[in-house]
């Protein structure tokens, strides 16, 4: 909403606890969707938290200091917008009357069939663990209602995408190199700026980048994030790919038709691809 209210004309100051936006997108992917806020005009401030906020009869003073500790700072705003993260809505449900667990959160607690420790009641979607999205929660249904009927429900959450709806929009999915490079996992990484693709540059949307994470020895693809126009859209092929396993030959060996916005990411794979076995 911030990024919204900046092109309307607003001054936007954004306050971060963390030392990147965005998180847990990937490190690259938030570092250029920071630069580009920047140039649409929003400020931020890094590695701040919030102390107090005086509410006065036309504008809010937002009291901060640095997350480690040290020196205040306050600023004067019309109208403070708290994105912090959402909490489970399991308050008033009657739970308790059911014997329903839930953790220290509020969240309802579920084994890896999404089933509650009440043999007969099932929880999906936002109030169990894991991403609040409405397609997350959509695959756990399907799970269920598989489960129901005899047979056997699965969700991979490896392969449940995320999208941030800005412009440009982020999006990603699989695992970030950071998570990688944390596990001791061997990979490869390509990346395929949207200045270098013509469909982008025709519209004038060359902002961003296609970045795909491989496994060093299979080559399964493991992660695949972009910024850029249309990203949510982008992703959904590459969201196929690591459903069913696939590989960054797989990718590059589909046609993707030319010029779109969407063959970025079949083109990053395969320049990324002939490098490794170097063919160029």
């Amino acid at each position: 909403m911030g990024s919204v209210w900046s092109r309307l004309g607003a001054k936007v100051t954004v306050v971060e606890f963390l030392d990147q936006i965005a998180f847990p997108a990937d490190k690259d992917v938030s570092t250029q969707f920071q630069k580009i806020l920047k140039k649409q005009g929003l400020n931020f401030e890094m590695k701040r938290k919030v102390t107090a906020a005086d509410i006065g009869e036309k504008s809010i003073t937002l009291h901060t200091e640095a997350a480690a500790g040290g020196k205040p700072k306050s600023f004067e705003a019309d109208v403070v917008l708290v994105s912090v993260g959402r909490k489970p809505y399991t308050k008033g449900l009657g739970l308790d009357n059911v014997g329903v667990k839930v953790n220290e959160r509020g969240m309802v607690e579920v084994d890896e069939h999404l089933r509650t420790n009440v043999d007969n009641i099932y929880a999906i979607g936002d109030v169990v663990p894991g991403a609040m999205l409405a397609h997350k929660a959509e695959e756990e249904g399907v799970a269920v209602a598989e489960t129901l009927a005899g047979g056997v429900g699965h969700v991979n959450y490896g392969a449940i995408p995320s999208v941030i709806y800005t412009s440009p929009e982020v999006a990603w999915v699989g695992q970030t190199e950071e998570e990688l490079k944390a596990a001791g996992i061997k990979y490869k990484a390509g990346k395929f700026p949207f200045m270098a693709n013509s469909r982008a540059r025709a519209n004038l949307s060359t902002d961003g980048f296609v970045k795909v994470l491989t496994d060093a020895e299979t080559d399964r693809v493991l992660g695949a994030h972009i910024i850029g126009d249309a990203a949510g859209d982008m992703l959904q092929a590459l969201v196929a790919i690591i459903e069913y396993g696939g590989s960054a030959e797989d990718v590059y060996r589909t046609c993707w038709a030319h010029p779109t916005v969407v063959s970025a990411p079949g083109f990053n794979v395969f320049v990324f691809v002939c490098y490794c076995f170097a063919l160029i």
